[in-house]
């Protein structure tokens, strides 16, 4: 047995050595090669480390690709994006889709790297390619994409993921996306196409490079902020002081123009975070969400007094607000200080600024945001849908049989222009929620007090999520097999008036009672299981501050009934 067993082991190892040396001859990065060549000479040692380089291809899905860069075929790499490159351009050139492909990158390491190689697999291919001017936000791009009535458009980013990543996302223009699909990014069935052409790519020597295309020069980026600042009402108030981050990532140029062409006093930007550095040294985590990322921005605001303060992650398609709170808020915060709204607060907030300034069609989001947005708009006689998650979805909520005018998520994405990015962007929402905000000045409230008016009216809608992050995927899988398996009839002593499962078409359960909502889904982008959570809490004789409290409370032990029915 313990000879079989060696023998097995030495054939595995024989097996990757060969995998490797395979990968080692096709890999055209000097730098890679060298990378992979230094694993292979420490084995055995190494031997769990190669198999993890080793394990299968980087997947290419709705979201494109998104990877730790390193060597092999499971990693962002030269080599893998030559690859992606080349089944994207074969598949464009299947469909009949003429015309450029428009490239941009962010500043993460290999970015530009992995747009140029782009490029020049397109123009090998004999498509004109549009290289992006320097290092710039994902909704420049997505703007490009129309602007420039491209075949398609493709993102070099892992947006707010650790900087050891980088992603690769694909956007289609109206050729092939079609009217909703036009600058938006890609839907099933193209991407397990793209996905088959790329596996169909033979060696990497024989994929012809040309030139690295056409470097785009700021006339692009002009175009995007004049349009940007035409998404906010001309003549408003514009006193406002803004403190703002772009967490080392390329949204502060861009902003920065936006606000002051909209005649907004520049902000101030965090000194340490202004410019893009893919180490992200500051933070430990480069996502606005996690604890401490946006405590230099708040010291920011406090030393500038700054009326509220604005955080984008780092490729800018999302935005953060964080508002100055008394003690005596309705919300019930301990001290005075800095609170950052919820998505599902923005999102809320957002809508109800357009729709009061008369902007009728489509509102939509998506079945893990708040139930707020759908109580609005049926106040209001507006057109609602709802979407799986993901901005691909909203930005094709309705079917086209209403015009989309706004669609958020919970995860911080807005797209307040529908017409101008087919996308989420931090930097139309960010002009959007400044004038929101310096409206409410001129009149002696805030974003607070807006919020405040839209409990009493609707409700408290408290949301907050149980996530659980896991080494194994296999405890994700039992936990969804569980709530399955035994399904809760009551949420919070309330029986069920709703319980739907929606595979197969997605991974997603959603328990409803008359005060509370779960939805419950695997994360589609990292090795997290989790659950949405959501109270609706009535205000009565006025009394805010009470109904925040009970919301609170019983968000509370709605976490602790979910976690027990999921197991984990």
């Amino acid at each position: 047995m313990l000879s079989r067993g060696m023998s097995a082991d030495h054939q595995h190892l024989n097996d990757l050595h060969e995998q490797a040396q395979r990968w080692l001859d096709d890999d055209p990065d000097p730098a890679s090669r060298a990378e992979l060549q230094a694993v292979l000479d420490r084995l055995p040692a190494s031997a769990p480390e190669l198999a993890d380089r080793f394990a299968g291809p980087l997947t290419f899905g709705t979201a494109g690709l998104r990877g730790p860069l390193r060597a092999g075929p499971n990693g962002m790499n030269l080599a893998v994006v030559t690859q992606a490159a080349a089944g994207l351009v074969a598949w464009l050139t299947a469909q009949g889709g003429t015309g450029p492909l428009v490239i941009g990158y962010d500043a993460r390491t290999g970015s530009r790297a992995f747009a140029e190689r782009t490029a020049q697999v397109a123009t090998g291919a004999g498509r004109p390619a549009l290289l992006l001017p320097r290092p710039l936000p994902t909704p420049v791009l997505a703007h490009a994409v129309r602007q420039h009535e491209a075949v398609a458009g493709v993102m070099v980013t892992a947006s707010h993921n650790p900087p050891q990543d980088n992603g690769y996302k694909v956007y289609l223009g109206a050729q092939l996306g079609g009217a909703l699909g036009a600058g938006a990014q890609i839907v099933p069935p193209a991407d397990a196409e793209i996905e088959s052409a790329i596996r169909a790519v033979g060696p990497l020597a024989d994929v012809p490079l040309g030139p690295r295309g056409q470097l785009l020069d700021d006339t692009l980026v002009e175009a995007y902020v004049q349009q940007a600042v035409a998404v906010i009402a001309p003549g408003g108030p514009r006193d406002l002081k803004v403190a703002y981050t772009p967490l080392h990532g390329v949204g502060a140029a861009v902003l920065t123009a936006a606000f002051t062409r909209a005649g907004f006093p520049t902000p101030p930007l965090v000194p340490d975070q202004a410019e893009p550095d893919p180490r992200f040294p500051t933070v430990a985590f480069p996502n606005p969400e996690e604890p401490g990322a946006v405590d230099r921005l708040t010291a920011l605001a406090d030393e500038t007094g700054a009326d509220i303060a604005i955080a984008n992650d780092p490729d800018a398609d999302r935005c953060a607000v964080v508002i100055r709170e008394p003690a005596n808020s309705a919300a019930n915060r301990d001290a005075p200080g800095w609170r950052m709204l919820r998505g599902d607060e923005v999102g809320a907030l957002l809508a109800d600024h357009l729709m009061r300034r008369g902007r009728t069609g489509l509102y939509a989001t998506t079945i893990v945001s708040s139930a707020l947005l759908r109580a609005m708009c049926t106040a209001r006689d507006l057109p609602y849908d709802e979407t799986l998650t993901g901005f691909k979805w909203i930005v094709r909520a309705g079917g086209g049989s209403t015009p989309l005018v706004y669609g958020y998520e919970e995860a911080l994405g807005y797209c307040v222009a529908p017409d101008h990015v087919r996308d989420k962007d931090g930097i139309t929402a960010a002009l959007t929620i400044a004038e929101l905000a310096a409206e409410l000045k001129a009149e002696g409230r805030s974003l607070a007090d807006r919020l405040d008016e839209l409990a009493a009216e609707f409700g408290v809608h408290h949301t907050d999520q149980l996530s659980v992050r896991v080494d194994d995927l296999q405890v994700i899988t039992d936990a969804m097999a569980r709530i399955r398996a035994a399904t809760p009839s009551t949420l919070l002593g309330e029986p069920l008036i709703e319980s739907q499962d929606l595979l197969p078409a997605a991974d997603v359960v959603i328990l409803r009672s008359a005060s509370a909502r779960v939805v419950i889904r695997p994360s589609g982008t990292e090795p997290k299981l989790k659950a949405y959570l959501e109270v609706v809490q009535p205000v009565v004789a006025g009394d805010i501050a009470a109904a925040r409290r009970h919301a609170a409370t019983a968000v509370a032990e709605l976490r602790a009934e979910i976690a027990a029915s999921l197991g984990v």
